[in-house]
């Protein structure tokens, strides 16, 4: 994730900045033993800095003489890497090294030892990416299958729909390798929103076909006549997903642009492929369509416009009376900007609260600060030292002591804290990784360099950049949101050439949204920032399709009948569709949530399974009550409406 993050960020900067300067890192990894002596752990210490891409291994003899018994060192300074025969190592693994280091530390230190940090998190989740990709799909598959046969009358139908988008989403899979990489949540998301979002094109041109065949004896007359039918619904609902994907592309954090750009290509290649491979493949084998025809296995859908108008006015009431409760929940949610924590089934989680139990919690930070004043940088390390949740300090000052010049000292130990520039000062604490008590530290250490070196000063870590991470991701949820909104509403202002139905329809589904994302203010939990972003933009884009098929029927319907027989029709002829349409999507988000131990992953699909559902709650109820209260309105400020007039 730190890979996102732009290039003028101050810890982007600074992470450049070290590299140049020096040989190690920042620690990103906690190794802890038990029952070990102190010589014992200083062999361990040995092996661990021998495995590949493991570096900078810090253990107790580095922030004391060795030679001095311990006894007499500070307590709380042996207490923060030696305690109840306990020895707990920090170090840094390479990036790019995270999963084959981790599985040879596993092999060191066995079922006894524990692991915890960032290098691990990475490793577990590019391990998890592919394998639970596969794990949904192979779930989710016969879930869409399932749902497609009960709402079509063939038994081959449910194939092509699957073959025609699964193609493309096996190309935008390949042409992923001419952007070079591409991030797990995207790996973990991308193919199946893909799936989800653009099988209603598949739905739209075969029921076409069908309803055609009915009317025209040759297949290909029946098939040229449905695309044109069905192609200004597909374009319409093409649109709207496409111009909400791009939105994500204008985002700093630039995992919005690597998911956005995937999510682009495939609704792109989707739609080339119902348009184009989709015909080709019904046409040769339509024969098929026809030996498999079996009887409808749902019953049909009768009255329930007439029971959903008997409610308009309470539908429009509750809505009203939730949606500035809600505006204003989904803005007080608290936020997670990281990966979020491991569970405790897991290793990688049981780890976590071992080495916790044991050592309390721990996060580095790391101070770049310009070399050569030495009484100035011993002032700021007792100040560093005396804050109230760092645990320990490390730097030349307080380790070989100020007293000594760095040229006597020994090249090794010399090089772990100066460079020809800077000066390394390595802080312990025990805050969370993030959160308001990590960020209010940051910004106290910040404020406390900046008084003696100005602007000159760096700081790094993993809190730091998770610190800039959420400066980043707020302004980019105004910008996304911002024109998620006006790139749709221009859509549907084309679509229906009319001022009050964008607006009608962006309230109802933006009302969903923010019910949506609500609910974890409601139910005081926290959410994963990189899934609420992409949410808000892919929810309002995938969903409006609904409004959208909805809306465009009842426009024909009304032309010839009046609003509120027109509304009870439309309402009979299209809440399945919308059903189905509504129940992939919703199934894909929950399917997600279930399997996926990817905490980003994980509510990407709780928030998509559930806004689905509301949206097609909001469709039925809402936007009908919506359409017949404001028919007169809509009437005027449309285009060419022709809406027929009762004599």
């Amino acid at each position: 994730m730190v890979d996102y993050l732009p290039e003028d960020a101050q810890s982007t900067e600074a992470m450049d900045l070290m590299k140049e300067e020096f040989d190690g890192s920042v620690p990103n990894t906690r190794v802890m033993m038990n029952d070990v002596t102190i010589q014992e752990a200083l062999a361990f210490k040995e092996k661990l800095s021998i495995i590949e891409g493991v570096s900078d291994v810090t253990w107790l003899d580095d922030a004391i003489d060795m030679k001095t018994p311990i006894e007499m060192a500070d307590a709380e300074t042996v207490e923060t890497y030696y305690k109840n025969s306990r020895a707990l190592f920090t170090f840094s693994i390479a990036s790019g090294e995270e999963v084959a280091a981790t599985d040879a530390i596993y092999d060191l230190i066995g079922e006894s030892g524990a692991m915890s940090g960032e290098a691990l998190n990475t490793a577990t989740q590019q391990k998890m990416a592919v394998s639970e990709t596969m794990y949904a799909a192979a779930l989710l598959v016969p879930i869409i299958v399932l749902i497609l046969i009960l709402s079509t009358n063939s038994w081959i139908e449910p194939v092509f729909f699957l073959t025609a988008i699964g193609v493309s989403v096996l190309i935008n899979l390949g042409t992923n390798i001419f952007i070079g990489e591409v991030s797990f949540v995207t790996q973990s998301v991308a193919p199946i929103l893909q799936l989800a979002v653009s099988l209603d094109y598949a739905i739209f041109l075969l029921h076409s076909f069908s309803d055609y065949r009915k009317k025209v004896s040759e297949p290909t007359e029946a098939m040229r006549l449905a695309m044109k039918r069905s192609f200004p619904a597909i374009v319409a609902s093409a649109s709207t997903t496409f111009f909400g994907f791009i939105a994500l592309t204008f985002m700093e954090f630039e995992i919005g642009s690597d998911l956005g750009l995937n999510l682009v290509k495939g609704i792109v290649l989707s739609f080339i492929s119902v348009m184009v491979f989709l015909p080709a493949l019904t046409l040769m084998f339509y024969k098929w369509i026809d030996k498999t025809k079996h009887k409808p296995l749902l019953p049909a859908f009768k009255n329930i416009g007439k029971r959903v108008v008997k409610v308009k006015i309470p539908s429009l009431l509750i809505v009203f009376l939730l949606l500035i409760p809600a505006f204003l929940a989904q803005g007080q949610t608290n936020f997670i900007y990281g990966i979020g924590e491991q569970p405790e089934s897991t290793r990688a989680g049981s780890d976590i609260v071992k080495i916790e139990e044991a050592f309390g919690k721990s996060t580095q930070m790391v101070l770049l600060v310009p070399k050569g004043d030495i009484a100035k940088e011993e002032e700021l390390v007792r100040e560093l030292e005396d804050m109230e949740p760092v645990k320990s300090v490390l730097s030349y000052v307080n380790t070989v002591g100020s007293a000594i010049p760095p040229e006597y000292v020994d090249d090794a130990v010399r090089e772990q804290f100066y460079s020809d520039h800077y000066s390394r000062i390595v802080l312990q604490t025990n805050t969370e990784t993030e959160g308001d008590e990590a960020f209010s530290f940051i910004e106290d250490v910040q404020q406390v360099a900046e008084g003696y070196y100005g602007d000159e000063f760096f700081s790094l870590g993993e809190s730091v950049t998770l610190y800039d991470m959420k400066n980043v991701v707020q302004e980019d949820n105004t910008v996304v949101n911002l024109l998620t909104v006006i790139t749709i509403a221009f859509v549907l202002l084309v679509t229906f050439k009319s001022i009050t139905l964008p607006i009608i329809l962006l309230l109802t589904i933006q009302s969903a949204v923010w019910i949506n994302l609500s609910v974890p203010y409601f139910t005081n939990s926290s959410l994963v920032f990189v899934g609420y972003l992409i949410v808000s933009t892919v929810q309002l884009a995938a969903t409006v399709d609904y409004a959208i098929l909805l809306t465009e029927a009842y426009k024909e319907n009304r032309k010839e009948m009046p609003a509120l027989k027109a509304i009870k029709k439309t309402l009979d002829e299209k809440i399945f569709s919308i059903a189905i349409s509504a129940s992939i999507l919703s199934s894909v988000g929950f399917i997600l949530w279930m399997t996926s131990s990817n905490p980003i992953v994980s509510s990407i699909g709780l928030l998509l399974g559930r806004g689905a559902l509301l949206a097609f709650i909001m469709v039925v109820f809402f936007l009908p009550a919506c359409l017949l209260v404001f028919d007169k309105v809509i009437d005027k400020t449309t285009w060419k409406a022709n809406y027929y007039k009762e004599k």
